[in-house]
């Protein structure tokens, strides 16, 4: 099966949030309703029970003035994702066509995907115990349907399909949008973290719709990943038996000093 990816082009939503709800009747996820703040967001962010929402941005333009923007956010599916290189119990994997999965028998709660994502995505359910994200509707995929967000959006913003076909799409319609009024429109997605199998077609800069311009992954994951997990089966004893070596040597030293000073009275 070819790799394969959400294509979502702001430039076409309406941010009607048609794709949190499908997102919720799918998963059977319960309403979550947060704190009114003075904005049209009803989510700031991803929780343990919202694995999809829309952003609503404002931006002060020196030109224009306020500017607004839309931006469907979840997780990213990454090619090379952190989540699955720091959990200590295997439990994430990559299907042949690109998502990542987390297997719910096999999670252990220890919250690692949480603090090592590079856009903070996976959330902890105390109801449940256990970590949540976005599951790209996997099961819908194994079985020939799309995606339930791709599959209810009414303007066409959000595309399922072959990556290497929606990155060709992408590229034809950031030309458009750069030749209509859009000068900074860009493909976000294609190279990010080498590349997300959640792509964007953006209508300006990435620090316009709250995304980081350059994703990065902590250095503590290399030296998690390369050093401690592959060999926390033997530094864990090493460790023991240098506190044993060095517990037996303090006190062969102090019962050593001590015949000393017993000599010296005398």
């Amino acid at each position: 099966m070819a790799r394969m990816a959400n294509l979502y082009d702001v430039s076409k939503c309406t941010a009607c949030r048609g794709c949190m709800v499908a997102c919720k009747d799918w998963n059977k996820l319960p309403a979550v309703i947060k704190p009114f703040k003075g904005n049209y967001s009803t989510h700031e962010d991803v929780d343990p029970d919202t694995y999809t929402i829309v952003k609503f941005i404002e931006h002060e333009d020196a030109l224009e003035d306020i500017q607004w923007n839309f931006l469907k956010y979840q997780c990213m599916h990454c090619s090379d994702p952190v989540c699955k290189k720091v959990c200590p119990s295997d439990a994430f994997f990559i299907t042949e066509w690109g998502a990542v999965i987390k297997d719910s028998q096999k999670c252990v709660s220890c919250r690692y995907c949480e603090y090592s994502c590079p856009f903070m995505v996976p959330k902890y359910s105390g109801r449940e115990d256990m970590v949540t994200k976005c599951t790209y509707c996997y099961d819908r995929v194994e079985n020939g349907a799309t995606p339930a967000c791709s599959r209810t959006c009414p303007t066409g913003a959000l595309t399922f399909g072959e990556r290497h076909k929606l990155l060709v799409q992408a590229e034809e319609r950031v030309k458009y949008l750069r030749a209509n009024g859009y000068p900074n429109a860009t493909i976000y997605g294609r190279h990010e973290l080498g590349g997300l199998n959640k792509l964007y077609v953006l209508t300006d800069t990435p620090d316009k719709f709250d995304l980081p311009v350059n994703p990065t992954v902590s250095g503590t994951v290399g030296f998690w990943q390369d050093i401690v997990q592959p060999y926390f089966g033997w530094l864990m004893p090493l460790a023991l038996a240098g506190s044993a070596v060095s517990f037996v040597t303090t006190r062969l030293l102090q019962n050593k000093s001590g015949d000393h000073g017993e000599g010296g009275h005398e």
